[in-house]
C-alpha cells in the first residue's frame, strides 16, 4: 500500500462511515474496510476500476463527483477522502464544497507542484516535468490545476475552510507542515496531506 494511504488511513479512526472519491482500483477503500472495520464507500468515473472494486468485494459506483455528490445527504460521513485528485476538476472549489458539506471531516492529498525538483526542471529544461507525483506528460496529465501546497493553504483561508491537520510526504518520510515552516515544506514536499472541515 502507497505511504500515502497509511497516512490516510491512519488519520480515520475505526467503525467509521467513509466515501472515498476517485477511488481508483479500491486499494485505500479495501484497506480501511477489512484492517479497521470501516462501513467504506466508492465514486469513480471510470468503468474498468469500478469494476475491480466490485470485484474485491466493495461498494463502488460509477460516476463523475462534480456532478453525483450533490446527491449525498449532509454529514452522511464521517470521513470524506479525496487522494491526488483536486487538480483534476473542472471546478475544484464547488467540489471541495460538496466533501465538506457531505463529511464531518474531510482528507485531501494533492501533489505538490511547488516541489524543488518541479520547479528545477521547467527552470532548466523549459518542459512541464515528470516525477513520482505527476506521471503524465502535459498533453495526457488529468491535471487542470495546479497546485502547490502554499496555494491549497492559502485557498483555504480564503474561504474559511479550517485545516485540522497538515502533513507531507517526501521520499517516504511524513512530516508536519506549520505556519513557520510552510516556506520549507511547499518546496521540500512532494505531496500534501490535508484534514479539514
Amino acid at each position: 500500500m502507497k505511504k500515502e494511504f497509511e497516512i490516510i488511513s491512519q488519520i480515520i479512526q475505526n467503525n467509521k462511515r467513509v466515501l472515498d472519491i476517485g477511488c481508483g482500483d479500491g486499494t485505500l477503500m479495501e484497506y480501511l474496510k477489512f484492517n479497521q472495520q470501516n462501513d467504506v464507500r466508492g465514486l469513480e468515473p471510470q468503468k474498468d476500476l469500478v469494476q475491480k472494486c466490485i470485484a474485491k468485494g466493495l461498494s463502488v459506483i460509477e460516476g463523475d463527483a462534480e456532478k453525483e455528490l450533490i446527491q449525498f445527504p449532509d454529514k452522511s460521513f464521517d470521513y470524506a477522502v479525496l487522494s491526488q485528485t483536486l487538480q483534476a476538476f473542472l471546478f475544484p472549489e464547488k467540489v471541495l464544497k460538496q466533501l465538506l458539506r457531505i463529511g464531518k471531516q474531510t482528507i485531501v492529498s494533492i501533489p505538490n507542484f511547488g516541489y524543488w525538483k518541479v520547479r528545477l526542471h521547467l527552470l532548466f529544461k523549459g518542459t512541464m516535468p515528470l516525477t513520482k507525483n505527476l506521471p503524465n506528460e502535459w498533453y495526457n496529465t488529468p491535471n487542470l490545476h495546479m497546485c502547490t501546497i502554499q496555494d491549497f493553504v492559502n485557498f483555504c483561508k480564503e474561504t474559511n475552510i479550517k485545516i485540522d491537520r497538515s502533513l507531507c510526504l517526501t521520499n517516504e518520510k511524513i512530516s508536519e507542515i506549520t505556519n513557520g515552516n510552510l516556506l520549507y515544506k511547499n518546496i521540500f514536499s512532494q505531496l500534501g496531506i490535508f484534514l479539514i472541515k
